[in-house]
This record gives C-alpha cells, sequence and structure tokens, in this order.
C-alpha cells in the first residue's frame, strides 16, 4: 500500500482539531484532517449547540406561559410543536456542521479525508474511506476524537428502547414520562427542557444530591428551583433493572420504588473514543478508563502525538477543548511553554437560571486548610432580576483571607454564565477583590452587584 506523507495529521474535528490543522496549514505545513462523522465533534452535533438551542425553545415556552405576570395577554393556552422545535434545533446544529466542513475545505494545504482512522505503526495511520483504504504517515499527530456517553450496566436495558443525550436529539415528539437516570448537567438540562415543553420529569440520582462537584448549598438551590417547575427527584437510589410495561417501561430501584415512564435517558456520565485508534500500535498510554494519558503540554507517551479535548481526561468542555488547542498550537508553532495546569477551571451548567462556576468550590477551599474569606448574596439584591421577575439563586465568592486573591465562585441566578466570566481575568492576573470594588460598573446589570457582594457580605469562612 503506498503511503502519503503530510507534516502533521489531526484524527477529529472537534473544537480543537480544525484550529490547529488551519493554523499549522498557514505556516505552509501540508497537512491531514480525518473525520469519520460529523464534523464539528460533540459540541457541534451533539452537545452544546443543539441542547442549548433547545433549552431556547423551552425557555420561550416558560417565558410565555408566565405572560400575565408581564401584563402580556395571550389568547388561549402555550402550545409546543416538537417536530417544529426539532427542525429549528437541527438547522442551528446543521449550519455549524457544515460550516466547519467548509472552513476546512477551503484552507489551502489541508486535505481532508472522510473515513475512519487507526495507527497501524508510530505516526502512521490507515484511514478506511468509502472508496478503500489510504495510508498516511506524519511526524506529528493530533488525537481530537472526543467522547460518547456512558451505558451502566442494568439488568434487563437491552430489552428496553432507551435513549443517550445523542439520541435524544432525534426525539421529535413529546414523552408523556420522561425518566432520566443522572443528575449531572446532562441530565438536568434535558429534565428542565422537556418538562417546559410539557412532559412529566422523574430524575434518579443514586447520590445524596445533585450535582456531585457542587457544594450542597448550590445543589439544593437548583433542585428547589427545577423541583417548582414540577420535575420530580430520587436520591440515594440505586437503579437495580428496568423492563418494558406495556408500550412504555418501568424503572426499579434498589428502595424497592418502582417507577413508570414512557422514555428512559441514560445520563451516567461519558467515556473517551480511544478504544478503535490502534493506539497499542503507536505507544499511546491510556488508563483505566481510556483516557489518553498525556503531560502537561498534552504530549502522549508515544513521540510526536498529541491528544487534545475530552480524550484526555483533562476536561468536558468545548472551551478546555478549544484551550487545548491554543496549549499545542503555542508550544509547538510559537515556542511558548504553556501548561493544563495553568488554566482556572471554568464552565456552567445550562439549567434556567444558569449556574457559572470558576475556581475552586468551597468544598475544595475548606480543603486547603487556609484562612478564607466567603461572600453570599442572595439574587432578589439584584434589581435587574427582579425587574425580570426572576430572583432564583444566590452568588457565591471565596477569598484567600491574606492575600485576597479570589479562589473561586458560585453564581446561580440569571445571565451567571456570563456575569461569572468577570472573574477569571483578575484571577489570571492574581490581582486582589478590590480591584473590583475600585470599578464602575454598568447600571442596571446583575454585573454591577459584584462588588455590592464583596463589600457587604464578605466575611471569614468557619
Amino acid at each position: 500500500m503506498d503511503v502519503s506523507s503530510f507534516d502533521a495529521i489531526v484524527i477529529g474535528t472537534g473544537q480543537a482539531g480544525p484550529p490547529l490543522a488551519v493554523r499549522m496549514a498557514k505556516r505552509g505545513w501540508k497537512v491531514a484532517v480525518l473525520e469519520r462523522q460529523r464534523f464539528g465533534g460533540t459540541c457541534v452535533n451533539y452537545g452544546c449547540i443543539p441542547t442549548k438551542t433547545l433549552v431556547a425553545s423551552a425557555r420561550a415556552a416558560h417565558v410565555a406561559r408566565r405572560a400575565e405576570d408581564f401584563g402580556v395577554l395571550l389568547q388561549g393556552g402555550v402550545r409546543v410543536d416538537m417536530a417544529r422545535v426539532h427542525a429549528r434545533m437541527r438547522e442551528v446544529a446543521g449550519q455549524s456542521e457544515r460550516g466547519v466542513e467548509s472552513w476546512l475545505r477551503g484552507q489551502p494545504g489541508i486535505e481532508v479525508i472522510l473515513g475512519h482512522g487507526r495507527f497501524v505503526a508510530p505516526r502512521t495511520v490507515e484511514v478506511g474511506t468509502a472508496s478503500g483504504s489510504r495510508r498516511l504517515k506524519a511526524p506529528r499527530v493530533f488525537l481530537d476524537v472526543g467522547g460518547r456517553a456512558m451505558v451502566p450496566d442494568l439488568p434487563g436495558l437491552s430489552e428496553v428502547p432507551f435513549l443517550t443525550n445523542s439520541e435524544m436529539l432525534d426525539l421529535a415528539e413529546l414523552p408523556d414520562h420522561l425518566i432520566i437516570v443522572g443528575g449531572s448537567y446532562i441530565g438536568l438540562e434535558f429534565a428542565q427542557m422537556f418538562r417546559r415543553f410539557g412532559a412529566s420529569v422523574t430524575v434518579i440520582e443514586r447520590g445524596g444530591h445533585l450535582l456531585s462537584r457542587e457544594d450542597a448549598d448550590v445543589a439544593e438551590e437548583v433542585r428547589r428551583i427545577l423541583a417548582a417547575e414540577g420535575i420530580e427527584f430520587r436520591f440515594s437510589g440505586k437503579p437495580e433493572r428496568v423492563a418494558r410495561r406495556g408500550s412504555g417501561l418501568e424503572l426499579v430501584l434498589s428502595s424497592g420504588e418502582a417507577i413508570a415512564g414512557s422514555h428512559l435517558l441514560l445520563a451516567t456520565g461519558r467515556r473517551p473514543n480511544t478504544d478503535d485508534l490502534g493506539l497499542d500500535e503507536a505507544g499511546v498510554r491510556v488508563d483505566a478508563r481510556g483516557y489518553v494519558e498525556v503531560d502537561e503540554q498534552l504530549r502522549t507517551s508515544a513521540e510526536g502525538v498529541w491528544a487534545l479535548g475530552d480524550c484526555n481526561g483533562k476536561g468536558a468542555f468545548t472551551h478546555t477543548s478549544y484551550n487545548d488547542y491554543e496549549i499545542v498550537g503555542d508550544n509547538l508553532l510559537e515556542g511558548a511553554a504553556r501548561k493544563v495546569s495553568d488554566r482556572i477551571p471554568a464552565y456552567a451548567v445550562y439549567v434556567d437560571p444558569p449556574l457559572g462556576r470558576v475556581g475552586f468550590s468551597e468544598a475544595e477551599v475548606r480543603a486547603r486548610q487556609k484562612p478564607a474569606l466567603v461572600a453570599k448574596m442572595p439574587m432578589t439584591r439584584v434589581g435587574r432580576a427582579r425587574e425580570r421577575g426572576e430572583t432564583e439563586g444566590f452568588m457565591k465568592v471565596h477569598v484567600d483571607a491574606e492575600s485576597k486573591l479570589i479562589l473561586g465562585a458560585a453564581y446561580l441566578g440569571i445571565e451567571a454564565d456570563e456575569v461569572v466570566q468577570m472573574l477569571l481575568p483578575l484571577m489570571m492576573a492574581r490581582q486582589p477583590y478590590s480591584i473590583l470594588t475600585h470599578t464602575m460598573f454598568v447600571h442596571p446589570t446583575v454585573s454591577e452587584l459584584v462588588p455590592t457582594m464583596l463589600e457587604e457580605y464578605l466575611k471569614p469562612l468557619v
């Protein structure tokens, strides 16, 4: 078999691979980009873009039902056309997918190859395409293969139609009763959106509270907000088995309770797409969960191979994947020495209102065993929230008592996903929180209350 030589091979087109490929091509490198299914990876096809499009439709229905609270009168009740909701979601996501593909195909120096690539030797990849197989070789190979839903070993599951986050996006009908196993961000986002579309929803969480990585007060407030919309919860109950019941199903918990539903969503975690890449042939090591082992600069155990995005276990978000690209790109092409450990953890959970998180949680602050301060303010204090009639939630910030540096924050409320990010540049620059209290912010906004919180509510964390 003939071997085609390149300067670099990029396997996968998630959020890290495409911009890296383009950047290398602009340096005059000959780059092969391999994609076996859909351009854009999880975010574009199964994650951020389609799900947040659905969240927007669900919010529109929610606001419409509250129209009279704002003095707006609607004739008749609010109806949701799931077929149109689904079509809108597919169009928005499709635009992004087509955009990524056309962008890559339009770049000089990049050859896009449709097919599944796997290592057959160090830095040598064989690609199975519709027209046959090709063998490619390059001194640098970049893995950007993402992940997929993890399906638990649940007795009876093989006999029952079930859904993961991917299949949920193909559901153009409204479930009568949606049962969701898993109380983290994927499960909760689907729970709220489908409740707002009109379905009955029950969430099963085997732990003691939702969002296991969050502090108890944050998790409880999220539960309270969602429960007020009619979502039911079951905690500390492990699913024992599932079985068909008529046209639906029945899920039995370890407590003995049996819950009947029409649809079952499994949102119990993710796994990396690394099991069919021939990594052993390349000398690339993975950990016990299948994630590619990488160093601080995202280099694998094999010379000339990097792993970026969800498959390296260093982050499970679009923004961490894109930051992986920035780290590798700057180090490889600009001679920088950027490290994964330099970035500050940051993410959002897109329930409504959203939860925005940066830095340490309160549990992590306490684990430092150093003096710290905390400021916590209810969203009822925020004029913008009262004006919009959305006062659920609170804002919480932790500060080092000696340096006055911000350690972390959890904002749960309107626009929290945007507002919490104002802390990140301050944290990266290692500047004290007083920079915020000495800054004039625009009124009326949510952001303007952050200095107020730090001035009026800051007290020792005990």
